[in-house]
């Protein structure tokens, strides 16, 4: 069994950058495919990026492309989110999950999921 924990998420204004990362206290990231999501209140779980194993592949919905950056340190057991110019309606509770298979945006074919680390950005 995996065990996740997300840290760095914060309160930031427009235009500011963060970094959130998501460590294996339990069991490994590796071999699993790991995935950011977010959820705003009121609003579905949707996806946001994701990563398979070994780095190789990465997937981006739409709206973040070009301003998140996804990466694995498989020797640290972490997943980043490099996140920039960010914007108000990003603010969500951002959770990071593992799969054993592809990157997929469907939240309820991830096997683990942390706790979340909240992302407020105001304008």
């Amino acid at each position: 069994q995996v065990q996740l924990v997300e840290s760095g998420g914060g309160l930031v204004q427009a235009g500011d950058s963060l970094r959130l990362s998501c460590a294996a206290s339990r069991g490994t990231l590796t071999p699993h495919t790991v995935a950011w999501f977010r959820q705003a209140p009121g609003k579905e779980r949707e996806f946001v990026s994701g990563i398979n194993w070994c780095g190789t592949t990465t997937s981006y919905a739409d709206s973040v492309k070009s301003r998140f950056t996804i990466s694995r340190d498989n020797a640290k057991n972490t997943l980043l989110l490099q996140m920039n110019s960010l914007k108000p309606l990003v603010t969500a509770l951002y959770s990071c999950a593992s799969r054993p298979w592809r990157i997929s945006p469907a939240p309820n074919e991830y096997t683990y999921w942390g706790q979340g680390t909240q992302v407020t950005v105001s304008s």
